[in-house]
């Protein structure tokens, strides 16, 4: 069908004005990390810098000390907690979907599974607290991997037994023909064949650890475990804020993810659509 010249104008407006409320945010925040101090306390508020201050990322991107050594220190822990609660999670999602999805495991595990994440935060925090300082495992990543890895699981699950439910069957059963084991169909050909989905639930799930932050601030107080979420909150605390500061550690923050995104583009939409047509 064509679209009248009205519908495309009303069509490109919508999408014109979804972009602007998105990247508008992104684009201030820039602004606001580059601007000298002065210029982001003025009244009128001025958009356009003054003067181009790049010193903030030096001074982050800087281990000697200071703001460089809580930054990096918090982008380490940001990295290892994430990352190792996304990989984990997969390696236990991937088998528990297909059983879901291939062996008649109960729904209701599922739903059961799906019920922990629906929980306030806050009701797991006293005995998850107990528990971890009866082991002395408080203010460590390790801990922070063990909470993530609880907390991605139900989602990792659900999204990949979505997208193993629409793989042919038959190609499983042609393995299970020539006499292949279980682990064996599953590693050469259900991975090959789920790899969009799996990239996708990769990207969703590190996004999800990534951004966490109540966990994180319970359970950890120095640098040796603190992520960015938390890193970021402690630069705004003190008597005096440095705006420009706490703009060029979200900009910074921003960037793995972002990267990881771009790189995975095409996995994570087909991935995303994938689970949404079966047949």
């Amino acid at each position: 069908m064509r679209r009248t010249m009205l519908q495309s104008v009303f069509l490109y407006s919508c999408v014109v004005a979804l972009a602007l409320f998105t990247i508008a945010p992104l684009l201030w925040l820039v602004t606001m990390s580059i601007s000298a101090p002065t210029d982001l306390t003025e009244v009128p508020l001025r958009w356009i810098p003054s003067e181009f201050d790049f010193s903030r990322y030096g001074a982050l991107l800087n281990i000697d000390g200071g703001s460089g050594e809580r930054f990096l220190s918090a982008l380490r822990n940001s990295i290892l907690t994430a990352g190792g609660a996304t990989v984990i999670a997969l390696m236990l999602a991937i088998p528990a979907a297909y059983s879901f999805s291939r062996r008649g495991a109960s729904m209701v595990l599922l739903f059961a599974f799906l019920a922990t994440i629906m929980m306030p935060p806050i009701t797991y925090i006293l005995p998850l607290y107990s528990t971890f300082s009866a082991f002395g495992m408080l203010n460590k990543t390790t801990t922070l991997i063990i909470v993530y890895t609880a907390m991605l699981l139900p989602f990792a699950t659900w999204l990949m037994k979505a997208n193993i439910d629409v793989l042919p069957v038959e190609v499983e059963q042609a393995a299970f023909m020539e006499g292949a084991s279980t682990s064996y169909t599953i590693r050469t050909v259900v991975l090959p064949l789920a790899l969009p989905a799996i990239a996708a639930t990769a990207m969703l799930s590190f996004l999800v650890a990534w951004d966490e932050f109540f966990y994180a601030l319970i359970f950890t107080n120095d640098l040796s475990a603190k992520t960015l979420p938390v890193a970021i909150a402690d630069f705004s605390a003190g008597r005096v804020t440095d705006y420009g500061v706490i703009a060029s550690v979200g900009v910074m923050a921003t960037l793995p993810p972002a990267i990881l995104a771009i790189c995975f583009q095409k996995f994570i939409v087909s991935g995303l659509v994938a689970g949404s047509v079966k047949g």
